[in-house]
């Protein structure tokens, strides 16, 4: 994240929704009218509302309910250029909830930290393709041996002493047989 010309650049869309979310409320605490600041901390209390992982259905209504109030006071504060499509979108987010679920099922951050490993793959910038499948392949591989072969020793792992409690032999070297009463 870097701050040009007093601009956030280079954020993530995680990083917007923690803005949103979390910091903004107290950050305008001082700054703005209080009408103002009430209507932008109500944003943000409706997203993190609705971005919860539990969400009681019998609240959605009200959430519904007050994504319009919320939109009607920011009209009362703002100038009409503000006010583009993606303000329209508060409306329809209840809606998806109730269509899809909670919204943590929907989101992109887990695509986009995979992504993030993938351009980590990429080791040649010419063909970056087959860098990232060649890496990508011998991982796979490497996973799937060592999970399959267990007789194979670790290299660069040190051995666990308590391996040798776990086939009936304790640490001080006696040795623990068990008899099957029949």
């Amino acid at each position: 994240m870097l701050v040009n010309d007093l601009k956030l650049v280079g954020l993530k869309s995680h990083d917007c929704h923690v803005l949103m979310q979390q910091i903004l409320p107290v950050a305008i605490c001082g700054i703005l009218l209080e009408k103002v600041r009430l209507a932008i901390t109500h944003l943000c209390f409706f997203f993190n509302a609705i971005c919860r992982k539990v969400i009681n259905p019998q609240q959605l209504d009200d959430l519904e309910n007050e994504a319009s109030i919320i939109l009607c006071e920011l009209e009362m504060y703002f100038l009409p250029p503000f006010f583009d499509i993606m303000i329209h979108l508060i409306v329809h987010l209840v809606r998806e909830i109730r269509l899809c679920g909670p919204i943590f099922l929907c989101w992109m951050y887990p695509v986009e930290r995979y992504m993030k490993v993938l351009k980590a793959y990429t080791k040649n910038q010419y063909r970056p393709e087959a860098s990232i499948v060649e890496r990508y392949v011998a991982e796979e591989t490497i996973e799937f041996c060592s999970e399959y072969i267990n007789t194979a020793t670790l290299v660069g792992l040190p051995q666990s002493r308590h391996d040798s409690t776990i086939q009936g032999r304790s640490t001080r070297g006696f040795n623990v047989v068990t008899m099957d009463h029949q």
